[in-house]
């Protein structure tokens, strides 16, 4: 055999590996997972950033041929229900914080942990966390053997099903670490979700039918990040305000008709990151931050114009919000090795800046939140840190490192929320959920319970009406953490039935 005929044989061999879909199946958890694919904008992905085919993404299954816009009806449209303190409407809750305000929870667990209350198997492989508004729980998911994407409701008290049918759309999404990773917003007449293809669905909560989409990158020239769509859209009032890239950096639809209220101008050409949009004030100043890879950016509430732009390196993907600290201070974390840094946002006349403040030296000299929104809680920051093995640490508002759980305990890239004066917090590895006393200034735990199964979970959890929910990458538990009295039927949210 000639050398020619040799190198030519060797090349037909190698070609089909070089030339595979790195997205046809999942991607394996590493020690050190990245933060690029969050499970409600917090929750990140593993895989390198190379790995995501974005040709695959941007359209070859069929979703380059949608409209860029569709509206199904503008009657007999829904109501909004009068939400309680105890709903949790959208990702991180009502104020976008991570706090439920949940009462009346145990203080301390049996030592088999919480009755289980139900549990709901076979989920599409994601860690998409609910919305949950009176018994009603709302949910992305998706069918890996009809290739469907749906939204699903549950009875919040028994885990059935409480629309006639799922909400279902046929779009094949070829695992790449995992699917679902968005968070439903939901006033208890609307239903708000974006798709892993960047696809934005408005439903009927009263059956789950449709009403109006968008498909993002054909209304604004969106590029579908690697890992897909990581963003949860965020409802206020009679708006829906969501970042697009593109054309547009961030847009705000009225709800009813998807129609733009404004749209903020792109001149920088920021692409869509998997962060979730914060909304905040600043002296008397209604606005919104946004996270891109190249730094923060404030829109104002009014009108959509950019106020003020914060430069700042982050590499490879922001899944985290901005965390406001009052007065005006933004906490700014991300992984990758990405330093954490606190910026003050200030007016002067009708100028606006941000300047920095303090900034950490990247992991491991610096802490870091990979994946997930830290909780600001009796003046100070909660959150798991990238540092040292995932360690639930405590900081100041300067982002100094007070304490952490040391070697009693290690979470990983799990998530976490606050209820009624105690965190919620999952072991990523090992699916234990653990409460801990949000009142101690020292790591404390208060009881520990399994009910999942790692790798992978970080999914955030949510709390609701004495009800703790939590998933792993196919299963959705739901615990009974009231305290005892406490316990019962959740009562409806007024949800009116369709005529």
């Amino acid at each position: 055999m000639n050398r020619a005929l040799m190198l030519l044989l060797i090349g037909l061999l190698v070609l089909p590996i070089g030339c595979q879909d790195p997205a046809a199946a999942p991607q394996q958890s590493q020690q050190q997972p990245a933060a690029a694919a969050p499970a409600s904008a917090d929750d990140a992905a593993t895989t390198a950033p190379e790995a995501a085919d974005k040709s695959v993404d941007a359209g070859l299954d069929g979703e380059a041929e949608t409209a860029a816009h569709v509206v199904v009806r503008t009657d007999n449209l829904p109501e909004p229900v009068a939400l309680t303190a105890e709903d949790w409407p959208q990702f991180r809750g009502a104020n976008r914080d991570g706090i439920s305000q949940a009462a009346g929870l145990a203080d301390q667990w049996p030592a088999d942990g919480p009755a289980v209350a139900w549990e709901v198997t076979g989920l599409g492989e994601g860690y998409s966390s609910p919305a949950v508004v009176g018994d009603r729980v709302f949910l992305n998911d998706y069918d890996e053997e009809r290739n469907v994407w749906m939204v699903r409701c549950l009875d919040l008290n028994t885990g059935e099903s409480a629309w006639p049918q799922n909400y279902e759309v046929e779009k094949r999404i070829r695992p790449n670490h995992a699917i679902t990773r968005s968070v439903p917003a939901t006033d208890g007449g609307y239903v708000f979700a974006i798709d892993p293809k960047c696809e934005l669905h408005c439903l009927d909560a009263r059956d789950g039918s449709l009403i109006w989409k968008t498909f993002l990158p054909a209304a604004y020239d969106t590029q579908i990040p690697p890992w897909y769509n990581g963003q949860c859209p965020l409802l206020e009032d009679d708006r829906l305000v969501i970042a697009t890239g593109g054309n547009a950096l961030l847009v705000a639809l009225d709800k009813a008709t998807g129609e733009a209220i404004w749209e903020t101008p792109n001149p920088d050409g920021y692409q869509l990151s998997h962060a979730s949009i914060m909304p905040m004030e600043v002296e008397g100043v209604r606005q919104y931050a946004y996270l891109t890879l190249k730094g923060a950016v404030g829109v104002s509430a009014d009108d959509g114009s950019l106020l003020w732009e914060f430069p700042w390196q982050f590499n490879t993907a922001v899944p985290t919000t901005p965390l406001p600290l009052g007065d005006g201070k933004l906490l700014l974390t991300s992984g990758y090795h990405a330093r954490t840094v606190v910026c003050q946002v200030s007016r002067d006349g009708d100028a606006w800046k941000a300047e920095e403040v303090v900034a950490l030296p990247p992991p491991t000299q610096g802490w870091n939140s990979e994946v997930h929104t830290p909780i600001v809680y009796r003046g100070f920051v909660f959150g798991v840190g990238k540092k040292q093995r995932g360690l639930w640490t405590c900081l100041s508002p300067a982002a100094e490192e007070l304490w952490s759980s040391g070697r009693k305990a290690a979470f990983g890239m799990g998530g976490y929320v606050l209820a009624d004066g105690k965190f919620f917090v999952l072991e990523d590895r090992t699916g234990v959920v653990r409460m801990l006393d949000a009142t101690a200034d020292e790591y404390r735990e208060l009881g520990q319970v399994k009910v999942l199964e790692g790798p992978d979970v970080w999914a955030p959890p949510v709390v609701s009406r004495g009800k703790l929910l939590v998933r792993d990458l196919h299963k959705l538990v739901c615990l009974d953490i009231a305290a005892e009295g406490d316990a019962g039927p959740v009562a409806a949210a007024n949800v009116p039935n369709r005529e």
